[in-house]
């Protein structure tokens, strides 16, 4: 059996032989792309004669996945090998192609019981249908409230259904919780509530009543991860407990960097579970170190590191040969990259020309050092190193979220950049000197104390913690933005917050921040909807005024203009604004130093090229049943059905490759192509 491991390497030979560019054939986003259409029974046959698909890859411009989906199994098969996938594939074949084979598990296992039911996919789902088809002596626990795993491939339809496939089931709802406060529960029953897909159930518990839930604003991501690190230490004394009672849950990686920073500033220990802290993960080491080796071209290891990173031609064996020509001459590896044509290397003249590229890009960032601010150097090293590029063409989640651990490491240089006084520019050296304490590879105690544990919210599934601290609840971040297309993805999103909830067993913080960094420009955040939609009963909200977009914005969608006063969050499912003289507009935020404050224009989104933000999409108030529409995630589709009045129109649409999606059309942003 292969593991995950087994499987990428195999492909990776695949690619090799086919003599395909595996920066484009990426093989974590290969290996997803097979695995995902094995998890819904789709062979490598089907793959190729399925115009829809083929469609799909030509547009992404890998039109050969299908032929690597072909020669992976013909290798595996010659190999006497699966993976994981493979096991649940064949054993829906053999079920389906020999009865002899199903007769004999049906009687074999006349008693079936399945665990996390909700997290079932569509193979899964059938080998179980098919194995209790005789007997129907099946019995599944799951809880539809914690399906947050589709993109996984788990399916929330399987347990919702569960009735339709047998409708004599019984239903026994467990709705005692004996973790959280009555607060925490009930907090979590009026959040849950406001999902349509759901099996209706109302938990409880004999708990004492508990705390309300403290609501955290801060003025920028760096401010909220002081206020929740402070709040941390607060409530450690006041209630004479210790660090491993609290954790901090983000929707996403990239927002652990400044809830570390502010930490690490109070001397508070913590730990990040399922995963390396921010400056430890491979891509922010990689970026960090171009920027060492242009701060200081004898810098060995970050040479060795970036050298051939992203792959520029400059493999191992040639890397050997500078090191031993270094070491010949009693020089640098540097010394010797700028002199190849003085010293015998045996390097070929093809190779070095690609290395005297490479010394050329790295001396251009060295002569920016004292001219350009760390940020706008960073940046530029950021986009001519190729990382930006790179990170960018793998849209698996785990690429999605390396390519928005950059963007956060930037985002960080400009607060960095930002926070100088006029007249003293901070420069990219000043910077690796503030961060060093961070990246320091044995900074890691090696001790049991306790620690507050930092992780995403998905990896937190199953856990409990006295004190839970949900962070980053903005519209865009959570709900994610690329949740806001339709109500299903909406309404599981509204349960990973549910899921971040009751993982309190005392009290449970929420935080926003009004302002953060996208791409070097200050934008505004409006508080998560999710917010408002917990009972005005179990909340204590920040005292503070908060600077978010005025009411008119919200209902006309997120691109209008920008409240100019002051406002805070209404309990009624609105926006209430309180002016006040003294208070800045929202071109301009004051915040130690004047910084800018812009909408996400053409500006913002010119500096992240193909971002989804790029995407425009047309006026479709008069969208009919009929037309060909294009989605920038779902690509293009019919529309079925449209119903409401704008702006809560509702547009239902089927996918060549998404299949049917329930769309908000203030959000979705379609293009109308006839």
């Amino acid at each position: 059996i292969y593991d995950t491991d087994d499987t990428k390497s195999l492909i990776r030979s695949i690619l090799k032989e086919m003599n395909l560019d595996d920066k484009i054939y990426k093989p974590n986003m290969v290996y997803g792309r097979i695995s995902s259409a094995k998890n819904n029974l789709i062979s490598w046959d089907a793959y190729m004669n399925n115009r829809d698909i083929q469609s799909d890859d030509i547009q992404s411009g890998r039109p050969k996945i299908g032929e690597i989906y072909r020669n992976y199994q013909k290798r595996c098969y010659k190999a006497g090998a699966m993976d994981f996938d493979d096991l649940l594939f064949n054993m829906n074949i053999l079920l389906r192609d020999f009865p002899d084979a199903l007769h004999k598990y049906q009687h074999k296992f006349k008693y079936i019981l399945v665990d996390e039911y909700q997290d079932t996919n569509y193979s899964q789902y059938l080998i179980v249908k098919k194995l209790a088809a005789l007997n129907e002596n099946i019995c599944v626990v799951g809880d539809d409230a914690q399906s947050i795993y589709s993109f996984r491939g788990a399916n929330i339809q399987n347990i919702l259904n569960f009735k339709k496939d047998y409708p004599d089931m019984k239903t026994f709802k467990l709705e005692q919780n004996y973790r959280s406060t009555q607060t925490i529960v009930n907090a979590a029953n009026s959040i849950i509530s406001k999902n349509k897909d759901q099996i209706k159930k109302e938990v409880w518990t004999q708990n004492e009543a508990g705390e309300k839930i403290k609501i955290l604003k801060a003025l920028t991501d760096n401010e909220e991860g002081t206020q929740v690190a402070r709040s941390i230490f607060d409530t450690k004394m006041a209630k004479q407990c210790h660090e491993g009672n609290f954790a901090i849950l983000y929707r996403t990686n990239a927002q652990s960097r400044a809830m570390e920073e502010a930490l690490r500033r109070l001397n508070i220990p913590y730990r990040i579970f399922g995963g390396l802290s921010f400056y430890k993960r491979k891509e922010i080491k990689d970026l960090l170190a171009y920027f060492r080796l242009a701060v200081n071209n004898n810098d060995e290891e970050a040479l060795k590191r970036v050298i051939n990173y992203p792959m520029r031609g400059i493999g191992q064996t040639t890397i050997e040969k500078i090191t031993i020509t270094a070491n010949d001459y009693d020089r640098s590896m540097w010394y010797v990259l700028e002199h190849l044509q003085e010293l015998q290397t045996g390097i070929n003249s093809g190779t070095v020309a690609k290395i005297n590229d490479f010394v050329t890009m790295i001396q251009s960032f060295s002569s920016a050092l004292q001219t350009e601010s760390a940020f706008e150097l960073g940046y530029k090293i950021a986009v001519s190193s190729g990382i930006l590029k790179d990170l960018h063409t793998d849209k698996t989640p785990e690429g999605v979220s390396r390519h928005e651990n950059i963007q956060e490491l930037l985002n960080g240089l400009k607060d960095f950049s930002d926070a100088s006084p006029a007249e003293h520019m901070r420069t990219l050296d000043e910077y690796l000197q503030d961060i060093a304490l961070l990246t320091d590879s044995d900074e890691e105690e090696k001790d049991d104390r306790p620690k507050v544990s930092l992780m995403t919210i998905h990896a937190a599934k199953g856990l409990e913690f006295f004190y839970v601290y949900v962070v980053g609840l903005e519209e865009n971040l959570f709900p994610s933005q690329m949740a806001l297309n339709s109500r299903e993805e909406l309404e599981e999103e509204r349960r990973l917050f549910y899921v971040a909830i009751t993982r309190a067993c005392k009290q449970a913080f929420i935080s926003y921040a009004t302002t953060r960094y996208r791409w070097g420009n200050l934008i505004s955040c409006e508080p998560s909807r999710f917010i408002d939609e917990i009972d005005n009963d179990y909340i204590e909200l920040p005292s503070e005024p908060i600077l978010q977009k005025s009411a008119s914005s919200f209902e006309t969608g997120f691109g209008d203009g920008w409240n100019t006063g002051n406002s805070s969050l209404g309990r009624t499912g609105s926006i209430s604004k309180k002016t006040s003289p003294s208070t800045p507009s929202s071109a301009q935020v004051n915040t130690g130093t004047t910084k800018k404050l812009v909408k996400v224009s053409s500006a913002t989104k010119s500096a992240a090229p193909n971002s989804a933000d790029a995407f425009e999409g047309d006026d479709t108030r008069n969208l009919q049943p009929g037309m060909m529409v294009e989605h920038q995630r779902f690509g293009t589709g019919n529309v079925i059905n449209v119903e409401g009045v704008y702006p809560n129109q509702k547009a239902a649409v089927h996918f060549k490759t998404a299949g049917k999606k329930e769309l908000l059309l203030k959000f979705a942003r379609l293009k109308i192509l006839g």
